[in-house]
């Protein structure tokens, strides 16, 4: 199941386990957890939470979501951050242990916040960080859809800021949103540009008209990967893409089809004839397009990272 990330207030999310930035006694505090007992209920989250604490650092107990969009309530405690040695493991445990508790419970969704990075005072680009590695190294083995929910102020980035700068110059006032995102692109583009070279680029030559299935498995072959590392690495459900392998005539949508390019660190023109073969184009119209178009231009291809710049550009993620 693939990995997304949200703004959304936790509370309001449907999944089957919502995460809880709890304290080691279980008690009602402010920010998320405060929001979490109030809404589940403060009374019977008390009472459950009551029979349960304390726990330890990076632990995890479940409780039953009572009120809240979800069937249960995974309580973990994270780390006071002091920058000691430690507290990036003990903040790595609270993910995988809610992980490894969530899938005990059968739950096939789970939403995590961004645990430490409030009050307990853990910056926002390590709390990222460490809860990325937790939860890629969880769905590397491990099936289920999993939100993280980046809460707050937005900050804007040397990362942000040229890529904004970027937009502006080959956007301009032109930029087509997100209800559009998954149409192919049929007109050509201004200025009308040559079409692209064909071939050799992996050691194959594509030939005009090859069907997407097959300039896709091309490169798949080249890059000496498995089924499975593709689409875990693409943030793409095992489902999507045995149904892409089996389905000659199938086509995904543009952004599974972006995806599959960044898990391949497939370069722009690979892209361009990656997406040629299912009737898109890489359009210098829209945002979603020359935000991926950036990050393979300088080499990137986290696909986390990047879909954190289109959430924060407001644009779709990549994946299923």
């Amino acid at each position: 199941m693939p990995f997304y990330l949200s703004h959304k207030d936790i509370t309001t999310i449907k999944a089957d386990v919502i995460v809880n930035a709890a304290n080691t006694s279980l008690r009602m505090g402010g920010g998320v957890c405060g929001a979490i007992f109030e809404k589940a209920g403060r009374e019977k989250m008390e009472e459950a939470c009551r029979k349960l604490a304390p726990i330890g650092t990076g632990e995890a107990v479940a409780t039953p979501a009572f009120a809240l969009p979800a069937k249960y309530v995974i309580h973990t405690a994270g780390p006071v951050w002091k920058g000691k040695a430690g507290e990036k493991e003990l903040l790595y445990h609270c993910y995988s242990e809610s992980l490894i508790l969530a899938e005990t419970l059968h739950a096939k969704s789970i939403v995590f916040p961004l645990i430490s990075s409030g009050i307990y005072g853990c910056p926002r680009s390590i709390a990222k960080a460490v809860a990325g590695k937790a939860i890629f190294d969880f769905l590397a083995k491990k099936d289920m859809k999993v939100t993280l929910v980046l809460f707050g102020q937005k900050k804007r980035t040397r990362i942000t800021e040229a890529i904004r700068s970027f937009l502006e110059w080959n956007c301009g006032a032109g930029v087509q949103e997100e209800a559009s995102l998954m149409l192919p692109d049929l007109a050509p583009e201004a200025p009308c540009a040559p079409p692209p070279i064909r071939g050799g680029v992996k050691g194959f030559v594509l030939q005009l008209g090859d069907p997407f299935q097959k300039v896709l498995f091309h490169y798949i072959d080249a890059e000496g990967k498995t089924d499975t590392e593709v689409y875990k690495e693409a943030n793409i459900d095992r489902r999507l893409f045995s149904k892409i392998r089996t389905h000659v005539d199938y086509t995904p949508k543009k952004k599974t089809i972006l995806a599959l390019a960044v898990a391949l660190h497939l370069d722009v023109e690979e892209t361009e004839e990656l997406l040629e073969s299912a009737g898109y184009s890489l359009s210098r119209s829209r945002k979603m397009d020359m935000i991926v178009r950036w990050y393979m231009e300088h080499g990137k291809y986290d696909i986390y990272e990047i879909n954190e710049t289109l959430l924060e550009f407001g644009q779709n993620q990549l994946g299923s």
